[in-house]
C-alpha cells in the first residue's frame, strides 16, 4: 500500500511561488511515475505536471517555463516549485503515484489547498 501526504500549500499573492512536497511510503515497488492534479470544485482533476522513475517530465501547457516538478528519491519526496502564480490557479492540489503492470494502480494523496488572491 502506498501512502501519500502533500505539504506546502498555502495562501500566496498573485506572481508569487510556493513549493509543494509529496512525501511518498509503503510499496513503491512498480511505481513508475508521480504526479501533480489540480482540481477545483465541480470541475474535473487536471494533470499539472508528471515525473516517470527515470527522470522525465512533461507539464501542461499553462504551467510550462513557470512550474517545476522534481524528486529526491533519498527523501521518498516529490516536488512542485510553481513560480508566478496566478489566481485562477487556485485549486486543491493531488500527488498521484501509477503503479504499472498487471496490477495497474493510482494512488492519491489528500491534498493540499492552493489559494492565489489577486
Amino acid at each position: 500500500q502506498v501512502h501519500l501526504v502533500e505539504s506546502g500549500g498555502g495562501l500566496v499573492q498573485a506572481g508569487g511561488s510556493l513549493r509543494l512536497s509529496c512525501k511518498h511510503s509503503g510499496g513503491m515497488f512498480g511505481i513508475n511515475a508521480m504526479g501533480w492534479y489540480r482540481q477545483a470544485p465541480g470541475k474535473q482533476r487536471d494533470l499539472v505536471a508528471g515525473i516517470t522513475s527515470g527522470g522525465s517530465t512533461n507539464y501542461a501547457d499553462s504551467v510550462k517555463g513557470r512550474f517545476t516538478v522534481s524528486r529526491d528519491n533519498a527523501r521518498s519526496t516529490v516536488y512542485l516549485q510553481m513560480n508566478s502564480l496566478k489566481p485562477e490557479e487556485t485549486d486543491v492540489y493531488y500527488c498521484k503515484a501509477h503503479r504499472d503492470g498487471p496490477y495497474e494502480y493510482d494512488y492519491w494523496g489528500q491534498g493540499t489547498q492552493v489559494t492565489v488572491s489577486s
